[in-house]
Order: structure tokens, then C-alpha cells, then sequence
């Protein structure tokens, strides 16, 4: 066995034993769960028995978990993500999450100035909900018919089913947003198309 499998089967270890122990259980609980010897699950747990994937799947399935979570590779590109601004007139935004997350949704950090004019970016409708906090500026968001301001420390989370704009009140905004897909489609890929 190589150094990174040696590695790998460490953290598939901790993982098992982790998993478990946010869950409250024992070793003969989970044992129950998987069909499998508390005792070899022990042996496993420790390092003390090699892992066959017949005894992960089963591991996998009664942790409340995939097999390809339970195994997934770690390394630091996995954990660092290094986010290039992209700039729009009136519109900056740092990807914060990678592109296809497990969850479905985006989290963005954007900088919004008075450059990005109402009729450059209008109402949008899409299916879903969208989510932010204002880092810094006054945020004017618009929903149907109304407009609120959204303050330095407060957040908003809205249907996005409802026509909606995020714009500025009085200078440029700084804001940590969260798309699920739809609202990543419709702002993010829509905004580059025209670039």
C-alpha cells in the first residue's frame, strides 16, 4: 500500500468514527445499523482490519452518507479557493464556492456601484430563493412593488419568484450572496453572457 492510500484509508477511518460519534452512537449501534461485528468495526475504526468496499457501502448507507463522500480524496485545492474578480460596468464578483457544488448553490461576494444603471439590469423571475448579507453600503432591493433598504450587518432572504432587483441607495454596496441554481443561472450566467 502506497503512502497517499495509507492516507486516504486514515481519513476514511476518522470519518467512520466521526460520523458515528456525531450521531451519539456506540460501536454496537452501528454495528446493528451496518450488519457487521462491534468487533470488527473496531478493528476497523483503529486500523487494526483492512476495509473491504463490500463492509463500506453498508458503513456508508447506515451513517446517513454516500460512498463517494465516505471516500472522497482531501487535499488542499479541495479546501482553498482563490476567487478572480469579475467586473461588469457598476458590478465586481468574487465566485467564493466552486462551480457544480454538491448542495446546488453559489456563494458570491459582489460589489455593486452606481455605474450599473436600472435599465441595464431590471426586474428578474426565476424559480427559488436567494439569500445576502450587506458587508458594507445600503442596498435598495426591489420586490413587486416594493423597495427596502437593506443596512451594513442585516441580511434579506426572499422567493425569488417575486420580480427583484439588488441595486445601491446612495453609493456602492458590498454584499455575500448565496444562489441556489436558479438564481445562479439567472444572475451570474446571465450577467456574463452579455460581457
Amino acid at each position: 500500500m502506497t503512502q497517499e492510500e495509507l492516507s486516504m484509508d486514515t481519513v476514511i477511518r476518522q470519518r467512520i468514527k466521526g460520523l458515528r460519534l456525531a450521531k451519539g452512537w456506540s460501536l454496537d449501534s452501528l454495528a446493528a445499523r451496518c450488519f457487521l461485528s462491534p468487533s470488527t468495526l473496531s478493528r476497523i475504526e483503529t486500523g487494526h482490519r483492512r476495509i473491504a468496499l463490500d463492509q463500506l457501502v453498508p458503513l456508508a448507507k447506515a451513517l446517513g452518507t454516500t460512498l463517494d463522500q465516505l471516500v472522497e480524496p482531501t487535499s488542499d485545492e479541495d479546501v482553498v479557493i482563490r476567487p478572480e474578480p469579475e467586473h461588469q460596468p457598476g458590478l465586481t464578483t468574487w465566485l467564493l464556492s466552486r462551480e457544480h457544488s454538491a448542495n446546488g448553490t453559489t456563494v458570491a461576494k459582489m460589489r455593486i456601484t452606481q455605474e450599473r444603471s436600472v435599465k441595464d439590469i431590471g426586474l428578474s423571475v426565476h424559480p427559488g430563493r436567494e439569500w445576502f448579507t450587506v458587508l458594507s453600503g445600503t442596498v435598495s432591493l426591489v420586490l413587486g412593488e416594493r423597495t427596502i433598504l437593506v443596512h451594513p450587518g442585516q441580511a434579506a432572504e426572499f422567493s425569488t419568484m417575486v420580480p427583484h432587483r439588488i441595486g445601491v441607495h446612495e453609493g456602492p454596496v458590498e454584499i455575500l450572496t448565496i444562489f441556489d441554481h436558479g438564481g445562479e443561472r439567472a444572475h451570474m450566467h446571465h450577467d456574463h453572457a452579455s460581457d
